[in-house]
């Protein structure tokens, strides 16, 4: 599944849905949490489910993603047993804090999965372990978590405990915030997965848009949600690598293939081993 672009959507919209899905986004989030108030929760499920049955009949390929509500919510267990039948292809998990949570998560999907006829593991997931201060510390333990995908930095919530805006007036970060969204990446790198930097929160402000997704992809970062469909042909442009990048990424693959017992190689002078050969793999994973 490609994560450069993953465009949240609210789940109680058709209308918004509909016109998510027919984006160039990578893929889609229908949203159970912050974007449907508690009044509608209920309703909520049941538009999605709908719409989750009626893209798989008709666009079988679009990858969609559902933000379940957190795991401390009484929403939580009737999200999934709504959802998991209709068969997304991963789960958002929000506020998580720790990998306890994830672990109660893949005990619940087995049960869903099994009950549903579905394969199980089938159903991946992608969290959202930096929403508060405490869970920042937890960051080091996700390593082996069951079905694990990638780790989203969300920069918003966590200012409630640090008491603080999550951007300057020139559009950086705080350094609590900065230190956090760094610890993200961090421990994305250990658990092996990929890391989705923080929504952009403005739609009408492009060149922010672009300045902190052209940081992003320096920092390391596979993706950026997304909270608007104008926003989506910035991303994908900045997180698509490009020609030059390709060839480089191309070559450093085709080197170690054809020494596949050499942990060092020489290309152009300069000294390759394993890691540039996993960056490699890594660019020819964005370029698709």
């Amino acid at each position: 599944m490609k994560l450069r672009s993953p465009l949240f959507a609210p789940g109680d919209s058709e209308r918004k849905a509909s016109k998510a899905i027919a984006s160039a986004a990578d893929c889609i989030i229908l949203d159970l949490e912050d974007s449907v108030a508690a009044s509608a929760k209920e309703g909520a499920r049941v538009i999605t489910v709908a719409i989750l049955r009626e893209t798989t009949a008709k666009n079988p390929g679009r990858d969609m993603i559902v933000r379940v509500n957190p795991r401390t919510t009484t929403w939580y267990l009737a999200d999934l047993a709504a959802v998991v039948p209709a068969a997304p292809r991963a789960l958002m998990l929000p506020k998580c804090t720790g990998p306890e949570d994830l672990v109660a998560l893949d005990h619940h999907l087995e049960v869903l999965e099994t009950a549903a006829g579905l394969k199980v593991g089938g159903i991946k997931v992608i969290m959202l372990p930096t929403e508060t201060a405490a869970s920042v510390f937890r960051l080091g333990r996700y390593a082996g978590a069951p079905r694990l995908l990638a780790m989203g930095f969300g920069a918003e919530d966590i200012c409630a405990d640090l008491g603080v805006q999550p951007r300057k007036p020139d559009g950086s970060f705080p350094a609590s915030i900065a230190w956090a969204r760094g610890a993200t990446l961090v421990a994305a790198g250990a658990a092996g997965v990929l890391a989705l930097d923080t929504p952009f929160p403005d739609p009408r402000d492009p060149a922010g848009l672009a300045r902190e997704t052209a940081n992003a992809v320096a920092d390391g970062f596979a993706g950026k949600m997304l909270i608007h469909p104008d926003q989506i042909a910035t991303v994908n442009a900045a997180f698509t690598p490009d020609a030059e990048r390709i060839v480089w990424a191309e070559r450093v693959r085709d080197a170690f293939a054809a020494n596949p017992g050499s942990g060092v190689l020489s290309m152009d002078g300069k000294m390759l081993d394993r890691p540039h050969l996993r960056l490699a793999e890594r660019i020819l994973a964005m370029a698709g």
